[in-house]
């Protein structure tokens, strides 16, 4: 697995676009994000539809088209430095499609910023873009715009990235021992869904994967790692990093799970690593190679997320 190509970090005055490529964004959470990012001297801007609701499907923010175009123009915009999604849900598999690629090649690269549904996004720009992507807090989200640690690590990984060369967690080691690769991920059922798809990589070989979920039973994240392992996506991946498992089973349920599924693999592999669907989320970047030591839960990046 090879890095990314690292986009250019951000600097007081960058334009940032909030976009809606997943699901409805409540207006005053939005309003919220953006006072959060004008006080961190950026200048925000909104997509057209970015406070839209699908007229039949409540679940998707707008219509596939004009999720995929507010995604497409804000990227294409020379005067936008980064596009930060509002929030996750689900709707970006439906509107990825709709993306003219060379298009958003063609605009250069600059800086995607999200988690949740935006794993899509996250594969696609690595297999067509061959881009870094931050999976962060996103603009419109509970955590972005209440919890200080949360919006200290991606304020220190957008403006100050060398400052976050070496990631601390309070993960401990499932399986112990240190690892290197390059870093990608999200959340797991998308990385499930995404299997067969244009969009997606056909492997995690040569990666540290991160893993994380909300909202599902034992049972369904059995279904998503087992199909992974089935498919051989997993065959040759150098670590593995859990993040927050909010709103599933009891934490030594799932972890039994964890180990079930993932202790064979015979890699490092971290739990509670604090990225996710939890409070106080780190900013991880992906595409970039870096070290996991699962013993002390840090993972070191070779270079800063962004140039």
């Amino acid at each position: 697995m090879k890095e990314l190509l690292r986009p250019a970090r951000l600097a007081p005055g960058a334009r940032v676009a909030v976009v809606a490529p997943s699901g409805p964004v409540p207006e005053q959470r939005l309003q919220a994000g953006l006072d959060v990012l004008r006080g961190w001297d950026l200048d925000p801007v909104t997509a057209t539809h970015v406070l839209d609701r699908h007229g039949t499907f409540d679940y998707l923010a707008g219509t596939d088209a004009d999720r995929a175009a507010d995604f497409q123009a804000a990227w294409c915009d020379p005067s936008v430095d980064a596009v930060l999604c509002a929030r996750g849900g689900y709707g970006v598999q439906r509107m990825v499609d709709l993306l003219d690629w060379e298009a958003l090649r063609a605009a250069g690269p600059k800086l995607l910023v999200g988690f949740s549904d935006i794993t899509a996004l996250h594969e696609a720009f690595a297999v067509r873009l061959g881009l870094v992507t931050l999976h962060g807090p996103m603009a419109a989200g509970v955590d972005f715009i209440k919890n200080a640690r949360a919006q200290e690590h991606l304020k220190a990984t957008l403006f100050a990235p060398e400052t976050v060369r070496t990631i601390a967690s309070d993960g401990t080691a499932l399986v112990p021992g240190r690892a290197r690769g390059v870093v990608l991920g999200g959340c797991l059922c998308l990385l499930a869904a995404e299997l067969g798809t244009s969009h997606a990589r056909d492997s995690a070989r040569g990666g540290l994967l991160c893993l994380e979920d909300v909202g599902e039973e034992t049972y369904r994240l059995d279904r998503y790692l087992t199909q992974l392992l089935r498919a051989g996506w997993l065959d040759g991946v150098r670590g593995v990093l859990l993040g927050s498992w909010e709103r599933c089973d009891a934490h030594d349920r799932v972890r039994a799970l964890l180990v079930d599924r993932l202790g064979g693999l015979g890699v490092p592999v971290v739990e509670e690593f604090g990225f996710g669907h939890c409070d106080g989320a780190l900013t991880i970047p992906f595409g970039v190679a870096a070290e996991l030591d699962a013993d002390t839960g840090t993972l070191t990046l070779d270079e800063p997320a962004l140039r």
